[in-house]
């Protein structure tokens, strides 16, 4: 009777003996090599599942002395496993690990300089360099591509020893190598290595790019996509070369694997940018389509990354899908998360063309069993109305169709997404306000209410029976949320501003509600505010309350152009499935620029042209604040409002909660009495706007901001926007310590934030004495907090270094001769691609509106070469900034070249000043 056979499960199950580790001990020491093996594989499970076996390290390095490739798998494995805690023990096996790295197995070199690389003890990585070269020349590719990983591995444990020893010279070699996996491989090292180190670039020549083409076809799939993201970080020299590259890569679209799919539209949008021929981008996107479209029969998970990535293409190209809007249509059987992205596309792609087919299936998707689901789904017909005008009275129709099924939950949406078609197309569609009215009592939810409010206020006058109406929520006044109390007090207002005479009971109720027996402190604000304009000058409250409202606009593409084009950067990454720059969720994350090599500028002519096209703006004065004194154009207001409080209520001290504050904001924290709204200059050029904080992130307080310079006082310019259901209040900012020494000289002067609402503010900025100079570099880490957030939200901003700049920074020609020749050799380079209709002649006006001033210029049969100067103030120094703009004949794109004396800066100025002439 045969034995049987021990299995793989049998080395996990301990019997816990107490002899095991002697047991374990004689069975490494046994002469047969299938009971060592036994042992190892023993021991590798004990030490698997938790157990300290690190007393038979000794033991176990005898065994790796055999030709068995299992066994000295095990071995090694058990090596990097325990290297750590017994580094001297670890020295043992460097003989080993020697002495294989020249054996004739290829597979058992690879595996010593595989297994040395993984080792992150730094007296194993002394030996090491001597094996990697050998393997870096070895004749087998398997061993080779191996070696490009340790390269890797060494550059993590040891920067200057790879640097030094003339690996990454190495690594660039191996570029060029006839195999295909070990030129993946080296690309991909390379890539990572680049991504950790400002001294590493990816520098591709045209010559490596061919290469890295025609390894393409014969790489493993994550081969390609390792290669491929390799070319979408190349920036082609002429129009011909981006075709060629993309034509290498149109048939990876066809690949089975969604990754190398992806990788694949990632680098032909690149190449899109340096073809200006129409038909040839057409041809492009017609092959990109296709492809694209297949990824959405996948399972729902890919369905949902590719479903992301597509929602950021159609944003900067619509029309690569604009005939493929039916393949978004969504299954019953798909998951919601699934639906709601293809929801965002279908808005996206809906034209006047497909719109009868868009508002079709939306009206079928109103009727499924998803309440969150249909709610989206009426919400996405108002957007559709918002953004075809000439469509709106089809989505209309479409909606009042819905509100006749008397579905709860959809008659109120439906009616949210009316307010929103009534502020787009004001005055245009108030027929329909006596079908929303007959529905006004099946509304429950906050937001819908809401939302009918604002319509009776706006409407009023078109409304002969508002009052009645608006009595129906006063009388549960105090059941109401906020967001309906404070609606309903604006729109009985505005009924009391167009007929006063039979409203007076009404809004003396409603004020006396929000004064006296509230207790929300913006309601009872807003009803002081209300009650004062009436008795002081009820002429400006007819013209405040009743003012215009600005137009809402189009909300489909909800991301800056900035942004968008660094996100198709990100195509086929977490960045792209989050929609959020690297920066902002991946730790010490360096956003690289591509370099040029070092060269030296043409000199300046003597005699040039020293105009400078700047912009001046003059100081435009504060308004000035007068007392109107006008009759009682109401009539009886004294004696209608004599019942409510005369004087406001002092605010009471806020009292401050123990929390995490680092950056001491309990003491900064103002009352929304202290509000003032200040009066800013136009900004003499504008900066965009970057999303600072998300509402996720933030609580519901969603930021965009840009650091401005106006007449030379530097301000954060910053947008605050409400997405929570809460109204925010009595904001406080501060600093971190940063290396220029900015921080607010003034309080955050914003208004209370309802739901939904955007405040633009000012936030004036200062320099300290006293900077933080350990770190150089251009990041804000900001605080914020209010009342209503249990903890403040922080968020880092990299402003743009321009700013900073001396509106004295002009230098003369033989003054930045003497500049350039002086500062270091060393040039900090930009290789900038131009936008069509890009226009070089206006480079001028852009930088001096930035005291960036042009100096001389320069021209020959190969380029024409721009100088510019400018001057900033750094620690007490000031630092003169030296600058050419190379634009070679006939290319879409131009050299950025930057001196200075500390090239700490230089990265920074080049990236910013390219920044600015691309926006």
């Amino acid at each position: 009777m045969s034995t049987p056979a021990k299995g793989a499960p049998g080395f996990f199950s301990s019997q816990n003996k107490r002899s095991e580790i002697n047991e374990w001990r004689l069975m490494l020491s046994n002469e047969k090599e299938g009971v060592r093996k036994d042992a190892v594989k023993k021991v590798i499970a004990a030490m698997t599942v938790g157990k300290d076996v690190q007393m038979l390290f000794s033991d176990v390095v005898k065994c790796v002395q055999t030709n068995n490739i299992e066994l000295k798998k095990l071995v090694y494995l058990y090596i990097m496993n325990y290297a750590k805690t017994q580094p001297d023990l670890a020295i043992l096996a460097v003989n080993t690990f020697e002495k294989d790295a020249t054996h004739p197995n290829p597979l058992i070199r690879g595996l010593a300089v595989r297994t040395m690389g993984c080792i992150r003890v730094g007296k194993i990585v002394e030996y090491l360099a001597d094996p990697l070269r050998r393997a870096i020349k070895d004749k087998d590719p398997y061993v080779r591509k191996t070696s490009a990983v340790a390269i890797a591995k060494l550059f993590d444990i040891d920067k200057q020893m790879a640097i030094e020893q003339g690996f990454i010279e190495s690594l660039h070699e191996l570029l060029t190598d006839p195999n295909p996996m070990v030129v993946a491989n080296a690309v991909k090292a390379l890539s990572e290595i680049a991504e950790n180190s400002e001294q590493v670039t990816l520098d591709f020549t045209p010559d490596i790019i061919r290469t890295l083409g025609a390894a393409l076809n014969e790489c493993t799939e994550w081969g390609q996509v390792f290669i491929l993201d390799a070319l979408s970080t190349y920036n082609p020299r002429d129009e011909k070369e981006a075709l060629e590259i993309s034509d290498r890569v149109v048939p990876r679209l066809q690949h089975a694997n969604s990754a190398v799919v992806l990788s694949s539209v990632k680098v032909i949008l690149r190449m899109m940018r340096w073809v200006g021929n129409a038909d040839e981008v057409k041809n492009l996107s017609k092959k990109m389509s296709a492809p694209l479209v297949t990824l959405l029969s996948s399972e729902p998970e890919i369905q949902y990354v590719a479903l992301r990535n597509i929602d950021l293409i159609v944003q900067r190209r619509p029309g690569i899908l604009a005939k493929d809007i039916k393949m978004f249509f969504c299954k019953y059987n798909d998951p919601i998360y699934v639906k709601l992205e293809k929801l965002e596309i279908m808005i996206k792609l809906a034209s006047e063309r497909n719109i009868d087919t868009v508002l079709l299936e939306f009206k079928e998707y109103a009727t499924e069993v998803d309440v969150e689901f249909v709610r989206r789904s009426v919400r996405a017909i108002g957007r559709c109305a918002i953004k075809l005008e000439r469509a709106a009275q089809k989505c209309i129709d479409v909606l009042l169709d819905l509100i006749l099924t008397k579905v709860n939950y959809v008659v109120q949406e439906a009616i949210i997404v009316i307010k929103d078609i009534f502020r787009r197309y004001p005055n245009r569609y108030e027929k329909i306000i006596g079908t929303l009215c007959a529905n006004l009592e099946t509304l429950d939810e906050p937001e819908a209410k809401a939302s009918m409010i604002w319509i009776i206020g706006e409407y009023a006058g078109n409304i002969e029976n508002a009052d009645e109406l608006l009595e129906i929520f006063v009388e549960t006044f105090h059941d109401e949320t906020p967001q309906v109390q404070l609606q309903l007090l604006t729109a009985t207002m505005k009924l009391f501003l167009r007929r006063p005479e039979v409203t007076q009971d009404l809004v003396k109720q409603v004020l006396k509600l929000c004064t006296d027996e509230s207790e929300n402190p913006d309601l009872r604000d807003r009803g002081y505010v209300y009650w004062r304009l009436l008795l002081s000058d009820p002429a400006a409250a007819k013209n405040i309350v009743l003012a215009e409202k600005p137009v809402i606009s189009d909300d489909t593409s909800t991301l800056p152009k900035n942004i968008l084009d660094d996100l198709i950067n990100h195509i086929a990454t977490l960045s792209s499935v989050y929609h959020k720059s690297p920066e902002l969720f991946v730790s010490d994350y360096k956003k690289k620029s591509s370099t040029l090599p070092n060269r030296s500028p043409s000199p300046p002519p003597s005699q040039s042209n020293q105009d400078v096209f700047g912009t001046s703006q003059q100081q435009l004065p504060p308004p000035t604040t007068t007392t109107n004194k006008s009759t009682d154009l109401l009539g009886g207001l004294d004696e209608l409002l004599g019942g409510i409080t005369t004087t406001a209520p002092i605010p009471t001290s806020r009292q401050s909660h123990p929390s995490d504050d680092p950056f001491g904001l309990d003491s900064m924290m103002m009352p929304d009495s202290n509000y003032q709204q200040s009066s800013s200059s136009p900004m003499v050029k504008s900066i965009p706007k970057n999303l600072l904080l998300s509402a996720q992130k933030g609580q519901g307080l969603e930021i965009y901001g840009a650091v401005v310079n106006q007449q030379g006082s530097i301000k954060y310019s910053l947008s605050l926007s409400n997405q929570s259901q809460q109204t925010l209040t009595g904001f406080a900012v501060k600093f971190n310590q940063n290396c220029w020494g900015l921080a607010p000289t003034g309080p955050l002067n914003c208004p209370a934030l309802y739901p939904g609402q955007t405040e633009n503010v000012m936030l004036p900025l200062g320099r300290q004495s006293q900077a933080n100079t350990t770190k150089k570099n251009n990041i804000l880490q900001v605080a914020i907090k209010t009342p209503q957030f249990p903890q403040p939200v922080y968020f880092q901003d990299k402003f743009n270094m321009t700013v900073l700049f001396e509106n004295h920074g002009k230098l003369g020609e033989q003054d930045f001769l003497n500049a350039w020749g002086s500062l270091p050799d060393e040039l900090a380079t930009e290789l900038v691609p131009t936008q069509p209709g890009w226009n070089k002649e206006d480079v001028r006006g852009v930088l001096a509106g930035h005291n960036v001033f042009y100096v001389a210029n320069h021209s020959d049969q190969t380029a024409v070469n721009y100088y510019y100067s400018a001057k900033f103030v750094f620690d007490g120094q000031e630092y003169v900034v030296v600058m050419e703009l190379m634009f070679p004949n006939g290319s879409n794109r131009f050299n950025l070249s930057v001196k200075i004396a500390d090239m700490t800066f230089a990265a920074v100025i080049s990236e910013n000043i390219s920044s600015l002439l691309l926006q």
